[in-house]
């Protein structure tokens, strides 16, 4: 089988908020989309495995339906407020620790990427290689002083925002139909950290983020543009996603785009049904790749991070896709690249070693 790398998942913080959450995902549970054993079902072989920080217990904000509106058109919520970076910072460090015995627990079918040479050998020993990844700079002090000592704690993937404000930049808020520039771009320390990240070989997400956000990290990166999880805004125009200018850049800098699998983000109706087709997916790496290349698409699902379509609510059916892709006359050297050889070279040339 072509093994198969998902550019995002929550499946770090969705165990860590679950009862016996350790031994749901090495036994299979129905409660996650991301388990061992569906991993090895699925050919699941690397992922950025993100820690997102939620609002506190106390928050109404905890919902994640607070502030949401349907209208005849589509939805919207309103933007999250920020959070408190100290809270942040201990809600992050508990859930590095469990990763760590999540990774005891595993006994060698687990392991943790630092660089490069990890994603070559996980082409080998077959094992679950997991890429440490803060979906949000929240946890991130405003001087930039501890993001090295994150470093050395394995952090390898940042995403500057998700959809709230913090320190360095703003998100979208959840809408459709509407376009994703909304509010303003980075802050001078959202420049700095750019910088920083390019310095210290951590890839930047841009998922999440504003489109004025966007252009100042094109215009201050020298990485490949990234963004892991998110669709095109010509086949669905929600906030969270790109418009052809912004994938044009993508391709413009040799990075790559992760197509999700959360219906609402996909559909060109914006329905979160989730009895969606997964066409509907292809037809969104098809747009990518007629119009900047097979280089520059890959996978980024969301698994338990979003409700997935039924066809692909678990890391087990991920085979299914790829079927799939060979239906649609893609070539096996394609659908590799689409599967987990584009991630592997973007993060090649913004790792350094």
């Amino acid at each position: 089988m072509i093994p198969i790398f998902d550019g995002h998942n929550d499946t770090l913080t969705k165990l860590y908020s679950l009862e016996n959450g350790l031994d749901l995902f090495f036994k299979g549970s129905q409660k996650c989309d991301i388990d061992l054993p569906g991993s090895q079902k699925g050919n699941l072989l690397y992922g950025n495995f993100s820690i997102f920080v939620p609002p506190k217990m106390t928050s109404k904000e905890r919902d994640p339906m607070y502030g949401m509106e349907f209208t005849h058109k589509g939805y919207r919520k309103r933007l999250a407020n920020a959070i408190d970076p100290n809270y942040a910072r201990k809600y992050t460090n508990s859930l590095i620790k469990f990763l760590n015995l999540l990774k005891v627990r595993a006994k060698g079918t687990i392991y943790t990427i630092r660089k490069y040479q990890d994603l070559i050998k996980g082409l080998k020993n077959q094992n679950l290689g997991v890429i440490l990844h803060f979906e949000g700079a929240e946890v991130i002090k405003k001087d930039i002083s501890n993001l090295e000592w994150y470093y050395q704690k394995n952090l390898r993937s940042l995403g500057l925002v998700w959809s709230r404000p913090n320190n360095f930049g703003t998100g979208v808020p959840f809408e459709f139909p509407n376009t994703p520039n909304i509010g303003p771009g980075l802050t001078d320390e959202g420049k700095n950290l750019i910088k920083e990240c390019n310095s210290l070989g951590i890839m930047i997400d841009l998922a999440h983020i504003n489109e004025k956000g966007f252009w100042d990290a094109e215009n201050k990166s020298e990485h490949p543009l990234v963004v892991s999880h998110t669709g095109v805004h010509s086949i669905c125009p929600s906030t969270r996603n790109l418009t052809d200018d912004q994938i044009d850049a993508i391709g413009d800098t040799n990075g790559i785009i992760g197509v999700m699998f959360e219906p609402s983000n996909i559909r060109p109706d914006g329905k979160l049904n989730k009895n969606t087709s997964i066409k509907t997916i292809v037809d969104h790496i098809d747009y990518i790749i007629q119009r900047i290349g097979i280089d520059h698409i890959g996978l980024g699902s969301d698994f338990d991070g979003a409700i997935m379509i039924d066809s692909l609510n678990h890391v087990s059916k991920l085979p299914i896709l790829i079927k799939f892709l060979k239906k649609e006359g893609l070539t096996k050297n394609s659908i590799e690249k689409i599967a987990f050889r584009n991630w592997i070279r973007v993060l090649k040339e913004t790792w350094y070693h």
